[in-house]
């Protein structure tokens, strides 16, 4: 039986998902059928707040979104606070019923409908909310995070140097920081031994999260990336849809 429900959930999530990459650009009716398919519509990760979707687990790193994004010391940087409440519920960090059929331990990106889960059972995940860009719509598929920096360094691809001269004197990396574009974590992604150059990584931009106006790979608030990066190691499978 739990086979077979997994099946069900799996040809729902892939259905929803399926007919988002059929509209281009950003779409609010896909995240409503996402959003009221079983998935979540609670405003927030709070542990004891009312529910509507099926009781689930409890969480450490879900709660309050006041704990969740508030201003964190991470060695010798200090990340500001996230204005939560400005933001659109739906891309707060929280704990929701899975409906990817994917298994435990694997990430699965939607740039569609701007979010992405991490997979930790057969019944629940961990949603984030996520910025994209019009590159990042150009590769999807299955993948693996090959490696995993703290604070990493930035190259910009040639590419980006001829589009902004500017760019130039970061030919040769820039190193991680506040400033740096990769922001607090990054999780690089290879798919057949080959980097993909499509990266999972943080910004202190709140405001470009469940939009598209990145570089062209998937951002997360800093303070998601830190959760998810602490959730998973090397070797990691990710499915982008």
């Amino acid at each position: 039986m739990t086979t077979m429900n997994n099946a069900i959930r799996r040809r729902e999530f892939l259905a929803v998902a399926g007919a988002g990459l059929l509209v281009s650009g950003c779409n609010s009716s896909n995240f409503d059928t996402m959003t009221t398919s079983g998935i979540d519509r609670m405003s927030t990760g709070s542990i004891g707040a009312h529910q509507i979707r099926p009781a689930i687990g409890v969480d450490a790193n879900l709660r309050s979104a006041g704990k969740m994004y508030g201003e964190i010391r991470d060695g010798e940087h200090l990340l500001a606070a996230v204005p939560h409440d400005k933001m659109d519920p739906r891309f707060r960090r929280q704990r929701v019923v899975n409906k990817t059929g994917m298994p435990p331990g694997t990430i699965v990106v939607s740039p569609h409908q701007h979010h992405a889960w991490y997979v930790l059972s057969n019944d629940e995940a961990v949603r984030y909310g996520v910025g994209v860009g019009k590159a990042g719509f150009e590769w999807q598929g299955d993948a693996v995070i090959a490696r995993k920096a703290q604070w990493p360094r930035w190259t910009p691809p040639a590419e980006m140097i001829q589009r902004r001269p500017d760019l130039v004197k970061f030919a040769g990396g820039q190193e991680g920081g506040i400033d740096n574009p990769l922001g607090a974590r990054a999780l690089y992604l290879f798919a057949d031994g080959r980097d993909t150059l499509y990266r999972l990584h943080g910004t202190p931009e709140w405001d470009s999260i469940g939009k598209s106006m990145s570089s062209g790979c998937i951002r997360f608030l800093n303070q998601d990336i830190i959760d998810l990066y602490n959730r998973v190691p090397n070797g990691t499978r990710v499915r982008v849809i």
